[in-house]
């Protein structure tokens, strides 16, 4: 191996997946690219390097399906199709049929029912409320639903399922995770294969119909819609209860301009950690030389703390101005659903200090414990 950087991190010890950001300064301080033996990848850390890198088409997203592949044949299946594990022109064919349905215009006709939606769990969330799964996992899972036309009915399967699913991104994937995901890539995909036979009998005025006008085959009409089920809702989720418990431990409280909150909630603790590529041919990253095959793994949340891009990095501050944060990464992997996310967020952030402007915690937070897509279980709050 040629002299460069090197890093040990564990990404799955306990206590770093509890607070990566120290081992992440220390680390951005070495250095901003290193070697990872563990995983076989490097580690991108700083802001510079971590946008660049996103921006760089010769560093693609490359699926490989995860072996034993028979017995992974569901999982893969949905993430071979999928326009986030491909690059153009499989990407943009595989984009463009849902990218008008996350246009501004759209979203914006679906605020006066996300607001509509917060204030009935709200209704029936009472004085003390988890307000993750009373209030922040519901909501985005009942939009995306309506959205692609999947009954609220579905909703708690929905969120068992991606929670399964997504579990798979981690570092230590246990065999009762891989078994959990299976079951819920099968039974994820035969639900939304129902929804498309259904909607060839008899279109409708939502997402799952607009697919099927479309020349994508039925696998690719599968994983569009898992995709911007578990996206659509893992990511709000996360960052709301990320961005809540912050604000609290930090003492403070959303100001006039919600928006701005979002974007330091998306920033501060993001939800997503890593998103891996793979280099189709030699590339610089940082003062790296990257060979073509080798993977790197962009560092989000790292990035998002870097003092060369933000003043006072480790402080939650609600009415932050300047904000380059990489939350929705960067480049042609843009996320599709930000504003979508962005609204949601907004909205749920100022109605639920609308209703309760003295929240605060009423309890310890319960953490997934999980590092790729960060977040808690459980945040108990109460009206003071």
């Amino acid at each position: 191996m040629r002299s460069v950087p090197t890093t040990s991190i564990d990404l799955s010890d306990p206590g770093f997946v509890a607070d990566p950001y120290p081992v992440f300064a220390r680390e951005r301080a070495l250095h901003p690219v290193a070697w990872h033996e563990e995983s076989q990848r490097w580690l991108v850390f700083g802001h510079a390097e971590v946008s660049a890198a996103q921006r760089d088409r010769r560093l693609g997203r490359i699926w490989t399906d995860h072996e034993p592949a028979d017995y992974l044949e569901p999982f893969n299946l949905l993430h071979r199709n999928q326009m986030m594990e491909n690059e153009p022109p499989v990407h943009t064919r595989l984009r463009r049929p849902v990218a008008k349905a996350f246009s501004r215009g759209h979203v914006e006709r679906l605020r006066p029912r996300v607001q509509e939606l917060a204030n009935e769990l709200l209704d029936r969330a009472g004085e003390k409320f988890d307000v993750v799964g009373d209030f922040a996992e519901p909501l985005p899972v009942l939009v995306i639903s309506e959205l692609l036309g999947v009954p609220a009915s579905h909703a708690d399967d929905l969120r068992d399922w991606s929670q399964a699913i997504v579990k798979m991104y981690e570092p230590d994937r246990t065999p009762e995770r891989v078994d959990a995901a299976v079951r819920a890539a099968t039974d994820f995909a035969d639900l939304v294969r129902d929804f498309i036979r259904a909607r060839r009998a008899k279109p409708a005025d939502d997402l799952i119909s607009d697919l099927v006008a479309t020349e994508l085959s039925e696998d690719e009409m599968v994983a569009a819609a898992v995709l911007l089920l578990n996206a659509g809702h893992e990511a709000s989720v996360n960052v709301f209860g990320n961005g809540l418990v912050s604000m609290f431990r930090a003492g403070a409280r959303p100001g006039a301009d919600k928006a701005a909150c979002v974007e330091e909630m998306l920033r501060f603790d993001s939800a997503l950690q890593l998103f891996e590529r793979t280099a189709t041919e030699p590339v610089t990253v940082g003062d790296i030389e990257v060979a073509e095959g080798e993977k790197i793994a962009v560092l989000l949340g790292s990035a998002n703390r870097d003092a060369a891009a933000f003043e006072a990095p480790d402080e939650f501050r609600p009415d932050r101005a300047e904000n380059p944060h990489v939350a929705f990464g960067v480049g042609v992997h843009f996320c599709l659903g930000a504003p979508l996310a962005r609204m949601e967020l907004t909205e749920s952030l100022t109605t639920l200090f609308e209703r309760h402007p003295e929240l605060v915690l009423d309890g310890e937070p319960t953490s997934r414990g999980t590092f790729v897509l960060r977040g808690y279980h459980s945040v108990p709050v109460r009206s003071a």
